[in-house]
């Protein structure tokens, strides 16, 4: 391995190991960090593959709804939706429009914003949680190929995993750490910021987030780009080496800072001396590193409004802005959404001052179940995957009836039943291959009220499935393992002319308390035209 790549995040000494594992136990027992940490594990290990990862990813974020509110008003930003294209309301459209790998990177930002909740540091919080997401879109914004933006938004990303960490987990650690680093009579040659947690914590920033990233599962390259490497930047053109990625995220990450504590009409020489230092092993063009960073900052400002964070005037953080943008959102955008469009009242956008761990606007079911429907309908006018499809009308269901879990269900023609084939919620995945619904039965067999529900084509909802008339109906490996005390039944109807209707499937949607899936007549028709686009879908797919 070259000199002036970073060590392997395993030659620690076993005194910074022991130290380390101090720092991570502090963390753990702050009570939301084990749940950050399985969702950043989840997330982060899915593939860029589109037609292995989209289920997982999309079931994923849909178990925090304060996260899937907060992505879709990201994607809905003027960055992410085509201009004159209505706006996306399910996370699957969103992933089919912009891939998994940039849902996936959102997702992983908007989870470490999520975590930070402690109002009493909450300003230093949102200041570096900027600066991180700053560091991570300069990094995109400069990637060659362009192919590889989201790796390189991921490695800037997590190089300030570290830093963050101590802010969110051990914000005395990080007073005490950027004291250290401020110029004052007392303090007349301020230490780097990996020298001043060297001191406060026994081990660097670079340290800590390369351990806990292990710790993490997170792969050897992003873990090599957690690190700062060591040595000069190199003199010759790192163009196609994998090292190339290591010295883009520290410009972006040391760009990112000279945006934070320069004011912008300040800023200019500081980038003409990054562009000087590292154009050479980069390839950097003149101009270069002042346009991403204006675009960049762009960004990071649709981000802001998207997520209601008030950023305050005159704050080190409103350099990472546009001011002017800042003042006047949207304007003049005509590809922008509409604070109507992105679920907002007219409030979001005034003094009124939303933190991140505040409550989102809610929606109604009918509006979310509108909003599915017309994504849906978006998709069906272009060329589009059968799975895509059924993924967006589960995912709108589960959100606007705030199920337990819902299940798709498809006809075998090998065995004439309905098997499960998606899920969606709580232990769904689990359940979904206990479907087993016989289309086809034996002269003188009675039918389970699965069975019989989908050969009479029956749209039916059970308020109590504990009543008697309904308990002795229900097939063995429902009362057993499913368990459901309220559900809803769909069946999907292929209409064929001259010949029998067949049944081609079956949606299923349960809540976990008897009585409490209440659905109005608006909804069912809603509903049911949910269910009548998975069936065009099928016409479309199969030329049925």
């Amino acid at each position: 391995m070259p000199a002036d790549l970073p060590p392997p995040p395993d030659t620690a000494t076993s005194e910074a190991d022991l130290t380390l594992e101090y720092l991570l136990r502090r963390m753990r027992f702050k009570s939301d960090f084990p749940a950050l940490s399985t969702s950043i594990m989840r997330v982060q290990s899915l593939s860029d593959s589109e037609t292995g990862s989209l289920h997982i990813l999309c079931d994923e974020i849909l178990k925090d709804v304060a996260l899937t509110q907060k992505l879709l008003r990201v994607v809905n930003t003027a960055h992410y939706r085509r201009a004159g294209t209505d706006p996306i309301s399910t996370v699957s459209r969103a992933v089919s429009l912009i891939g998994v790998a940039t849902v996936r990177n959102l997702a992983l930002s908007l989870m470490l914003l999520d975590h930070m909740e402690d109002k009493v540091h909450a300003a230093q919080l949102k200041v570096e949680f900027l600066r991180t997401v700053m560091a991570g879109t300069l990094a995109s914004e400069m990637a060659h190929p362009p192919r590889m933006a989201e790796e390189a938004f991921l490695g800037a990303l997590f190089r300030n995993l570290g830093r963050l960490l101590v802010a969110f987990y051990l914000p005395e650690d990080a007073e005490q750490i950027r004291l250290l680093t401020v110029k004052r009579p007392d303090n007349p040659r301020p230490s780097t910021i990996q020298e001043a947690s060297t001191k406060v914590l026994g081990v660097g920033h670079d340290e800590l987030g390369a351990y806990v990233g292990k710790q993490w599962g997170l792969p050897d390259n992003l873990l090599a780009c957690m690190r700062t490497p060591t040595g000069g930047v190199p003199s010759r053109s790192l163009a196609a080496r994998p090292e190339r990625m290591w010295w883009l995220a520290s410009l972006s990450d040391q760009t990112a800072q000279a945006m934070l504590d320069h004011e912008p009409g300040a800023l200019g020489d500081e980038l003409k001396n990054l562009t000087a230092r590292f154009g050479s092993a980069l390839d950097l063009q003149p101009n270069e590193l002042s346009d991403a960073a204006g675009r960049a900052r762009k960004r990071l400002t649709e981000l802001t409004h998207a997520l209601n964070m008030h950023v305050p005037a005159a704050s080190p953080g409103e350099r990472l802005l546009e001011t002017y943008y800042v003042d006047a959102p949207n304007q003049g955008q005509a590809d922008g959404p509409t604070a109507a469009e992105l679920g907002l009242d007219d409030s979001a956008f005034g003094d009124t001052t939303l933190e991140p761990g505040m409550p989102l606007p809610t929606q109604d079911a009918a509006s979310i179940l509108t909003n599915g429907i017309q994504d849906i309908t978006n998709t069906l006018v272009e060329s589009f995957r059968l799975n895509d499809v059924l993924q967006m009308i589960l995912e709108t269901m589960l959100r606007a009836l705030d199920c337990r879990r819902v299940v798709f269900c498809l006809r075998d023609p090998r065995t004439g039943q309905l098997l499960g084939r998606l899920a969606l919620g709580e232990g769904a995945e689990e359940i979904k291959d206990l479907f087993k619904v016989p289309l086809v039965l034996q002269p003188g067999v009675v039918p389970d009220l699965f069975s019989a529900i989908c050969l009479k084509h029956a749209d039916t909802l059970i308020a109590d499935a504990s009543a008697s008339a309904i308990a002795n109906r229900l097939p063995a490996w429902f009362r057993d393992r499913v368990q459901a005390p309220t559900f809803l039944l769909l069946p999907l109807v292929l209409k064929r002319v001259n010949q029998p209707d067949v049944v081609l499937g079956l949606i299923y949607a349960d809540k976990g308390q008897a009585g409490s899936m209440a659905i109005d007549e608006r909804e069912l028709s809603l509903l049911r035209t949910l269910r009548n686009q998975a069936v065009m879908a099928f016409r479309q797919a199969t030329g049925a």
